[in-house]
């Protein structure tokens, strides 16, 4: 066990892999690696999973990359939205999302989660690379069969790991607001749990 930075392996990312235009790369980011992320510090052997949301999919282990692990530098269950500039987006949306900042990723959390943020540790598991594919989501990773897991990692302070890395990290009352104007745009994003954001009109506003 160690506290320092996800950089462990001598591989550049395969871009090549994924079914969509990876993020770009972050300040420190460090060689390509696959990893689980958990506030559960006890955890060693990944078992296939169903998920909750898709119960006829085949059981599976999910493991994220180096490239994209910064999504999961919050508490587990803090509603959060990632976005990030692609060859896709337009200058209209360059200038709309990142037009004020000189961060190239933007993480957007609500004010109620930051006491939470504050306190959180997490627990970086490494993985075998050679146990995984790529999932059609990019930076996601899945295997059929148990994994056990390589080194832990333990990453902590994650307002400051966010501004080392050079990840623009918003603090608002609501999400809803940013997250329905993502929806409609070509920036490349990713929404978590979202279900447990605060209540605000645009919440469970039906688009036209």
């Amino acid at each position: 066990m160690r506290n320092g930075t996800l950089r462990l392996m001598d591989t550049d990312y395969p871009a090549h892999l994924l079914a969509r235009e990876p993020a770009p790369p972050y300040d420190e980011e460090g060689p390509f690696a696959i990893w689980h992320l958990s506030e559960d510090s006890s955890l060693g052997r990944f078992l296939p999973r169903r998920r909750a949301t898709a119960p006829a999919d085949p059981p599976l282990v999910w493991a994220v990359d180096t490239r994209h692990a910064p999504m999961f530098w919050l508490p587990r269950d803090c509603p959060r939205g990632c976005i990030w500039r692609v060859s896709a987006t337009t200058l209209a949306d360059r200038e709309a999302f990142f037009g004020q900042t000189a961060a190239n990723r933007v993480h957007v959390m609500e004010s109620g989660w930051l006491t939470r943020m504050q306190e959180c540790r997490l627990y970086a598991y490494r993985l075998p690379r050679e146990a995984f594919r790529p999932h059609d989501v990019g930076g996601y990773w899945v295997a059929d069969g148990p994994v056990d897991a390589i080194e832990q990692v333990v990453i902590d302070d994650l307002l400051a790991r966010h501004a080392d890395a050079g990840i623009e990290l918003r603090i608002t009352p609501s999400i809803w607001p940013f997250w329905r104007r993502v929806a409609d745009s070509t920036v490349e994003f990713s929404g978590s749990r979202l279900r447990n954001s605060a209540p605000h009109p645009d919440r469970f506003r039906v688009k036209p």
